[in-house]
């Protein structure tokens, strides 16, 4: 992919790599921050509850990550890309123990035996990172169970290495994100002057929401919560005379809240939002874009995001136009099996595509 902008468009058909994409990006991005990756896959399923000793352990499949969703010894996947003409790669490989890595003293306390626990190690090797105390060329191993699966626990073993990331990524699914998620992206925010950013982005949906609070049992996330459950915050509308549940006000105001949360929260950073379109309006898209856009070049965010709705870009390209956007800092990429590279479409290819109803997806 080349030709970026501040926000970045991917279209393309049914299982054409655009979730890949994004997912690609947000790895290069965090450093290889495995915490990322541990997310996509729980939500995709890509896991199991295996015996270990005395307890359950959760262990991922990592057979998903590689082509083919399988594996054996040297294969491998890679992810590089440049900013401000600086290099950065990230790349992923499968080994025999015993394997000589080079890790972290602060790690070499906890990293164990490689080769105590299955027949592979999976390798993380991070070239670029930016900062004083973390080598520019870093190696970290990670012991597979003998099912090929890697443990919950050594991801969480390694959370300190979320130290070196400079670059604050958020991302956003389908789903949205669960009441936990949206409280501690709340908490950064609120009796800041960003507060008011969420705030108008609810109004969108709903003009009525005057202010927003997170309240409850619910906060951060509790047992008792289930999944899909929209809880935790409540609105204050100017026609009622008690705040109002927000999960009593449908989806779009769920995912308007998730969107502008985690954009506020990635200032001088990246978001990633699968199917941003997702639970919204087409009447809402418009104005959507507009506070996207806007806000992203306010906090130097760079946005990337997905969708296979014609109504989602041609309301960017409104934007474009009626905000005369001409600096290549909106793009539309059609991503498309098998093509070595991205269709990449600039703000006035795309004004004109909407304008003689031309299909870019």
């Amino acid at each position: 992919m080349s030709r970026l902008g501040r926000v970045n468009l991917l279209v393309g058909a049914n299982n054409s790599g655009k979730t890949s994409v994004l997912e690609a990006i947000g790895l290069l991005r965090a450093g290889g921050d495995l915490s990322l990756l541990e997310k996509w896959m729980t939500q995709r399923g890509e896991y199991w509850w295996s015996d270990s000793g005395s307890k359950r352990q959760k262990e991922y499949d990592i057979s998903h990550l590689f082509y083919g969703r399988n594996f054996s010894v040297n294969s491998y996947f890679s992810i590089e890309g440049e900013n401000k003409s600086r290099s950065y790669k990230l790349m992923a490989s499968v080994d025999r123990p015993p394997q000589q890595l080079s890790l972290l003293p602060f790690l070499n306390n906890n990293s164990g035996d490689v080769s105590e626990i299955g027949g592979y190690n999976i390798i993380w090797k991070w070239d670029g990172q930016q900062s004083d105390w973390i080598p520019d060329d870093l190696s970290l191993g990670f012991p597979l169970s003998h099912h090929g699966g890697l443990q919950a626990n050594h991801i969480q073993r390694f959370s300190r290495l979320e130290r070196a990331v400079d670059i604050n990524t958020r991302s956003v699914t389908p789903l949205s994100l669960d009441i936990g998620e949206l409280t501690a992206l709340f908490d950064e925010l609120v009796l800041t002057k960003e507060e008011s950013t969420a705030i108008a982005a609810l109004q969108i949906i709903e003009p009525n929401i005057e202010r927003i609070a997170s309240v409850g049992a619910e906060k951060y996330g509790s047992r008792s919560s289930q999944v899909g459950e929209r809880g935790g915050f409540k609105v204050l509308m100017s026609d009622s005379k008690k705040p109002v549940p927000i999960g009593s006000m449908g989806d779009g105001i769920w995912r308007m809240l998730a969107l502008s949360l985690s954009l506020v929260c990635a200032k001088d950073g990246v978001l990633l939002v699968d199917e941003i379109d997702s639970g919204l309006h087409y009447s809402t898209m418009y104005d959507m874009w507009k506070m996207i856009y806007q806000t992203a070049e306010r906090l130097n965010v760079d946005v990337f995001a997905t969708t296979h709705n014609s109504d989602c870009w041609t309301s960017l390209a409104e934007v474009i136009s009626d905000l005369e956007i001409d600096d290549n800092s909106v793009t539309i990429h059609r991503i498309e099996r098998d093509k070595p590279g991205s269709i990449a479409y600039t703000e006035a290819e795309i004004v004109a595509a909407a304008d003689m109803d031309l299909e870019v997806r």
